[in-house]
């Protein structure tokens, strides 16, 4: 590990105009030594070539590629590649402003009991428009990832700037092509990190309709990784002593509920079933203990994926 070194990690695949943008506005920064690691997950068009160009002239560069995986492990190909003291996660279709490094290695020079800085991140939407707010909740002082981060994710992947020791110490990236961040977040939160909190616009993100890492839907390969996800994210809230009684578990536990009820639609039984187990026991005792034996009831008449479908035709009627 480098000291003082901030690295930066994209990923990216198939994306060729906007990893240049991206990697410009890393170069950008008034912070000093960086480095950047392109991890080329597998591209079939002239995204390769491109990201070798812009290692050939930019010695902060390296490229990884590798044959495509999905987003996750590209991000932990980037990890293990990183030297910097602190790790910037990118997709190549966000933006970083030039202050972002500046604010964010100060802040935690300034407070070493915080493991994560995070700031304003802005919403660029798909006509060119700017939310006038911080998206999600990064306009608010928030001290520690959990509870809050089982209500939601409530920042975006390039917000933070992380101390490399804190992700070694949370771990591997895993396979996982659909809610692997927030899965690694909520691990992160696990170990009782605390959080820094810059109130200034630090990031860019950008919504648009050309296939954003984050994409997400109702696809059975798409719920299976959802599955898994909100299974782990469950045992780290448990594993950092999240009660039942915690407002942010039983916002999770209705979130549980409702995916157990889309898997049973999508044909996906045991994970209905799984999910459905986990709802209740994050509930905790006595929490809507009819409506969960009214469904078990049901799910046993005419089976998790007859349940999962009239509960959803259910749902479409009542709006």
């Amino acid at each position: 590990m480098q000291p003082a070194l901030v690295t930066t990690i994209i990923p990216v695949y198939n994306r060729v105009a906007m990893l240049r943008e991206a990697v410009e506005s890393v170069l950008a920064q008034t912070y000093r030594p960086i480095e950047i690691v392109i991890v080329d997950d597998g591209s079939t068009d002239d995204t390769p070539a491109a990201a070798d160009a812009l290692a050939a002239t930019h010695p902060e560069i390296r490229v990884v590629h590798q044959a495509n995986t999905g987003v996750g492990l590209a991000r932990e190909a980037g990890r293990r590649a990183a030297r910097g003291e602190f790790i910037q996660h990118l997709d190549s279709d966000d933006l970083l402003y030039p202050n972002k490094f500046a604010l964010q290695v100060a802040g935690l020079r300034a407070h070493p009991e915080c493991g994560v800085s995070y700031g304003w991140t802005r919403a660029q939407n798909p006509d060119g428009s700017y939310e006038p707010a911080p998206t999600k909740r990064t306009g608010e002082r928030i001290e520690t990832m959990f509870p809050s981060m089982l209500a939601s994710r409530w920042w975006h992947t390039l917000t933070g700037l992380y101390r490399a020791s804190l992700l070694d110490e949370a771990g591997p990236w895993l396979n996982m092509r659909n809610e692997e961040d927030w899965e690694y977040d909520a691990r992160v939160a696990a170990l009782g990190v605390r959080l820094h909190y810059v109130p200034e616009w630090i990031c860019h993100y950008r919504l648009h309709g050309l296939g954003q890492l984050s994409a997400n839907g109702l696809r059975p390969d798409v719920l299976r990784d959802r599955t898994r996800a909100h299974t782990l994210i469950l045992r780290h809230a448990q594993r950092a002593g999240i009660s039942p009684e915690v407002p942010e578990m039983q916002h999770f536990s209705r979130e549980l509920f409702l995916l157990a009820r889309q898997c049973g639609a999508a044909g996906l039984a045991d994970e209905s079933r799984t999910l459905f187990e986990l709802s209740r026991e994050a509930a905790g005792d006595g929490r809507d203990r009819l409506q969960y034996r009214v469904y078990a009831r049901v799910a046993q008449l005419i089976g998790w994926t007859g349940a999962g479908r009239l509960s959803i035709l259910s749902d479409r009627l009542r709006w």
